[in-house]
C-alpha cells in the first residue's frame, strides 16, 4: 500500500479515483445513518441530514458500478483472444482478490458482533451464524440461497463476481461470434450487445427488486460503465453520450429512481471528461490529490471491514452516552476515521499481498473458526 503522502502515478486517474474515495467515504455514513443507534440521537439535531444519508446514501454503489464497468472494460481490452480456460482464471483471480480481503473482515465481524451482543441488544447484530450460512459466505453464495448476510455489502462482492464474469463471458462470446461474421469488429459486437443489456436491465430487470442478488439487477449501471469506455475509444463520442443519455431517459419515463440519474450523471463524466482527467495530468500533485488517491486504493478494504468498527462504537457510545447528542456525534465522525484506518491496515496486510489459494484457504479457514467461535460465545455469554 502507498503511503498517505504518497503521489499517485501519472498514470492513474484522478477522476475515478475522486469518485471512488468519495464513494467509500459515502457508504460508510450511510450505513452509520442506516444502522444506528448513534444516528437517531444525531437526527434530533440534524433530522433532513440523517434522513437523506439513510435513504440516499446508498447511492454510491452506482457510482461503485459504473467505475466497475469502467475498469473492467479497460483491463479486458489489453487482453488479446481469450480462451475458456483464460475465462476461468480471470475469474477466479477477481474471486480471490475480493474474497480473502472479505474473509478476513469477517473473521472480526462474526466475534466483535457476539461480544459485543450482551451490552448492545440493536437489530443491526446479525444473529450468531451457523455452519452452513458461513460456508455460504465463503463461496459468497448466501443471498443467492436465501440467507442473510453477516455483515453489511457483503452482497456487492458477490454481485461483483457475477458482473465481472458476465463481462469476461460476454467479451469471449464477442470473440467468437467475430470470426463467424466479421462485418463487424469485436468491439461492435460488444458494444451493440452493451447497450441491449442496459436497457433490458434499466426498463425491466431493475425494476424488479426480487432480482437484487443477481447481477441481471446491475447490469444497467455496470454496463454504462463499460459504454463509457468504449465511447473513448472510437470517433463517435458524442453519439455514444448521446445513446446513454437516452437509454437512461427511458429508464427515468419508466420509473423515476436516482440511481438512474447516479449512474447516467458519472457514466457521462467518464466518457466526456478529457483525457487529462483520465491519465493523471489534470491536476498537480498536492496533498488532497494524494489523499484521495490513497483512499481510493484502501476503498475495498474501508468497505469490508467498517461495519465491524462501527459495531463497536455504535455500542461503546450507546452504552455510556446513550442521550448524548454530542458524543455520539463526535462518535459518528470517529466511526468513520477508525474505519479508514482500520482499512488501510487491511489493505497493507490482506489485500495488497498477491490473492494466492493457499492465502484464501487461509482466511476461509480464520472464518469458519471464526464462526464456530462466535457459536460458542453465544451460548456462554
Amino acid at each position: 500500500m502507498s503511503e498517505p503522502q504518497a503521489a499517485p502515478t501519472a498514470d492513474r486517474s484522478w477522476l475515478l479515483e475522486a469518485f471512488k474515495g468519495l464513494g467509500c467515504l459515502l457508504i460508510v455514513v450511510h450505513h452509520l445513518a442506516f444502522y444506528g443507534p448513534m444516528a437517531d440521537v444525531v437526527a434530533q439535531a440534524w433530522p433532513r441530514l440523517m434522513a437523506w444519508l439513510d435513504a440516499h446514501g446508498r447511492l454510491a454503489v452506482q457510482v461503485f458500478l459504473v467505475c466497475g464497468g469502467y475498469l473492467t472494460a479497460n483491463s479486458l481490452a489489453k487482453l488479446g483472444t481469450l480462451s475458456p480456460l483464460q475465462c476461468c482464471r480471470l475469474g477466479l483471480k477477481r474471486y480471490l482478490r475480493l474474497a480473502v480481503p472479505l474473509l478476513a473482515a469477517l473473521s472480526l465481524t462474526v466475534v466483535v458482533t457476539e461480544l459485543l451482543r450482551p451490552i448492545f441488544n440493536h437489530d443491526s447484530l446479525s444473529p450468531p451464524p451457523d455452519l452452513g450460512q458461513a460456508l455460504a459466505h465463503v463461496f459468497l453464495l448466501q443471498h443467492v440461497w436465501g440467507m442473510d448476510g453477516l455483515s453489511a455489502g457483503v452482497w456487492y462482492v458477490a454481485v461483483d463476481v457475477q458482473l465481472f464474469m458476465s463481462a469476461v463471458l460476454l467479451t469471449w462470446l464477442a470473440q467468437q461470434v467475430q470470426t463467424r461474421w466479421p462485418a463487424l469488429s469485436q468491439r461492435q459486437w460488444l458494444e451493440w450487445w452493451w447497450y441491449v443489456l442496459v436497457a433490458v436491465s434499466w426498463w425491466w430487470w431493475n425494476r424488479h427488486p426480487g432480482l437484487d442478488d443477481w447481477n441481471l439487477y446491475f447490469l444497467g449501471a455496470y454496463g454504462l460503465g463499460w459504454l463509457a469506455h468504449a465511447s473513448r475509444q472510437g470517433h463517435r463520442r458524442t453519439l455514444h453520450m448521446g445513446a446513454l443519455l437516452l437509454l437512461c431517459a427511458v429508464a427515468w419515463h419508466l420509473e423515476p429512481r436516482w440511481q438512474v440519474v447516479t449512474a447516467c450523471s458519472v457514466a457521462i463524466c467518464l466518457a466526456a471528461a478529457p483525457q487529462s482527467c483520465l491519465s493523471g495530468q489534470a491536476l498537480t500533485v498536492g496533498p488532497l490529490r494524494s489523499m484521495m488517491g490513497w483512499l481510493s486504493q484502501i476503498s475495498y478494504s474501508v468497505f469490508v471491514v467498517h461495519f465491524a468498527v462501527s459495531l463497536v462504537v455504535n455500542a461503546l457510545v450507546s452504552h455510556w452516552w446513550p442521550a448524548d447528542l454530542t458524543a455520539n456525534a463526535w462518535g459518528m465522525m470517529a466511526s468513520v476515521g477508525l474505519s479508514i484506518l482500520a482499512g488501510a491496515t487491511l489493505h497493507a496486510q490482506v489485500e495488497r499481498p498477491m490473492a494466492t489459494g493457499r492465502r484464501w484457504v487461509f482466511w476461509a479457514a480464520c472464518f469458519m473458526a471464526s464462526a464456530v467461535l462466535a457459536m460458542q460465545l453465544k451460548q456462554m455469554l
